[in-house]
């Protein structure tokens, strides 16, 4: 097993694949049933790895060197407390957004009920537009299980994943919606505590380096027009119509686009327009309250 385990890092590394050592670890767990733990204590004590499953771990490392997405591969991807399910046609979550949604859990412990409100109410309500796989909704909804969250979704190859990880999730407090960001869920006008959105904010000419993200991630769930900005447009007005007075917007975006952001949440009316930085230092998320 030992000597599996270094061809596949050897072949990443001269693949140019991010972290080779950790995806090869986790393709030969995941073709073993194994986690990183186990499987690098089997490569220390060298146990025999039968032949057909070194034949389905170097199938698999062929086709992370070729650059196809790890979560493609093992058809998962973790987020913070799930494991989602992920493949062709829907947006990978990435770890940075699990920081991102931290502030749209946060402000949904903390929300109050409007009043008044017709029909009975259960708890305040986050929406997720753009949910793709529904990481970020399935968060608020597992994190916060006293609200009622929605995950709005327009992309028919996407809402399949989307309907698949609601369903696993088990989540009786969260709902998925089919249906164009701009025009959802007019009979919540007004009463949503928190919206919160990753919309595709890549301007059109700007290719993405990272053959995963160019190749496999959906353009739909990429580019945002020719400044990037056409979506977060339709967000920030999608919010004011949904949010309470005093309801939350989060919206992730890239790590140079804050201050253009923030000018234009400002110019909408939002209040207490602020960015926040990723650990590693990039404004990466903005955060403003509906006056």
């Amino acid at each position: 097993m030992r000597t599996a385990l270094e061809g596949a890092v050897s072949q990443l590394t001269r693949a140019g694949v991010p972290n080779p050592r950790v995806d090869a670890e986790l393709l030969v767990g995941h073709v073993l049933d194994l986690n990183r733990g186990q499987v690098q204590s089997k490569a220390i004590t060298d146990a025999v790895l039968a032949e057909a499953d070194a034949s389905r771990i170097a199938e698999l490392v062929e086709r992370r060197a070729a650059r196809e997405p790890l979560q493609h591969i093992t058809g998962r991807a973790p987020f913070r407390q799930l494991n989602l399910a992920v493949g062709p046609g829907v947006f990978v979550p990435r770890p940075e957004t699990e920081q991102v949604v931290q502030f749209a859990i946060d402000a949904l412990r903390a929300a109050s009920v409007p009043e008044p409100v017709e029909g009975p109410v259960e708890g305040p309500i986050g929406v997720d537009l753009g949910t793709g796989s529904g990481a970020i909704a399935l968060a608020m909804a597992t994190e916060v299980p006293h609200a009622r969250v929605y995950g709005v979704e327009v992309s028919p190859l996407a809402f399949v994943w989307t309907k698949q990880n609601f369903r696993e999730s088990g989540a009786t407090n969260a709902t998925p919606i089919f249906t164009d960001l701009a025009v959802a869920l007019p009979e919540l006008n007004g009463t949503v505590s928190v919206v919160i959105s990753n919309p595709p904010y890549i301007p059109r000419a700007a290719i993405p380096r990272d053959p995963e993200v160019r190749l496999f991630d959906p353009e739909i769930a990429l580019y945002g027009g020719d400044d990037g900005l056409d979506v977060v447009r339709q967000v920030s007005a999608t919010g004011l119509r949904l949010l309470h007075s005093g309801g939350t917007l989060v919206m992730e975006h890239g790590e140079l686009q804050a201050a253009e952001i923030a000018a234009l949440l400002r110019a909408d009316g939002w209040l207490a327009v602020a960015s926040h930085p990723d650990l590693l230092g990039r404004d990466r998320a903005t955060t403003a309250l509906r006056p």
